[in-house]
């Protein structure tokens, strides 16, 4: 009798033991899913980078904080400074000519000047893109100067190179504000900067950016190299002896 209870009582402390292992306070919950989240927006962005995610509209609701966090707690411009510095790497290779045809092609928006002061009423990208919103802050001349990009382009005027911005924006409405913006954030003696006309409305980015790129290469420019936050600068014909991407996790341009 008395060893029945106590095989009976041990069955009942193993039983119990057991569920307090297999039970996770609400805590180790909380902070396991925010780890599986961490995880899965950490993917989702490299994917991104990579190219293997494409045609997306928008970020991932999950995924606010972690681009969020990105973008504004120093990860972001650490990145941006080691590309900027394998840029000067690789151009320190090159021997200028004196033809004043050695070349580099740099986007304007997320590659020199930034937007994220719009994107971050935009909940850094989880919100649809809204193209009058866009354009009503473009045309305030707000966007702030990208630091490492900054002394990337006066590094690569210095040695001598073209620099040629080409942008997506339309010279109609976004020219004269948008060479106030680059002249007020620094970034004075580029070459030129080419934006859409009346007959470029339409054409995807690859599609406006290689015929730009073609022209260039018709003048006799040698493009050493070509920068951009968007595949879709890179991408096409003649893009360049290297092309260099800048992340950028809140929007995607086809």
């Amino acid at each position: 009798m008395m060893r029945s209870i106590r095989e009976l009582f041990l069955f009942l402390l193993l039983g119990i033991f057991s569920k307090a292992i297999s039970m996770k306070p609400p805590h180790s919950r909380s902070s396991s899913d925010s780890q599986e989240s961490f995880s899965y927006c950490l993917s989702w962005r490299l994917a991104v980078e990579a190219n293997n995610v494409r045609a997306w509209r928008t970020v991932p609701t999950q995924c606010l904080r972690y681009i969020e966090t990105y973008m504004t707690g120093g990860q972001y411009d650490r990145d941006v400074e080691l590309i900027a510095e394998q840029i000067l790497l690789y151009a320190t290779e090159i021997t200028v000519s004196d033809d004043g045809l050695d070349a580099w092609i740099l986007d304007v928006d997320d590659t020199c000047i930034s937007n994220i002061l719009y994107y971050r009423e935009k909940r850094y990208g989880c919100d649809p893109y809204d193209s009058s919103g866009f354009k009503a802050w473009a045309l305030t001349g707000g966007c702030p100067a990208i630091p490492a990009m900054l002394v990337l382009f006066n590094k690569l005027v210095e040695s001598g190179f073209k620099i040629i911005l080409v942008t997506g924006r339309d010279e109609a409405t976004f020219g004269e504000v948008t060479r106030d913006n680059l002249r007020d954030q620094g970034f004075i003696g580029y070459d030129r900067l080419i934006m859409r006309s009346e007959s470029d409305r339409g054409k995807s980015a690859v599609a406006y950016k290689s015929e730009i790129r073609k022209q260039l290469m018709e003048e006799d420019y040698r493009i050493w190299g070509n920068v951009g936050d968007q595949w879709s600068d890179l991408q096409g014909e003649c893009v360049g002896n290297r092309t260099f991407k800048i992340p950028n996790p809140m929007y995607f341009v086809p």
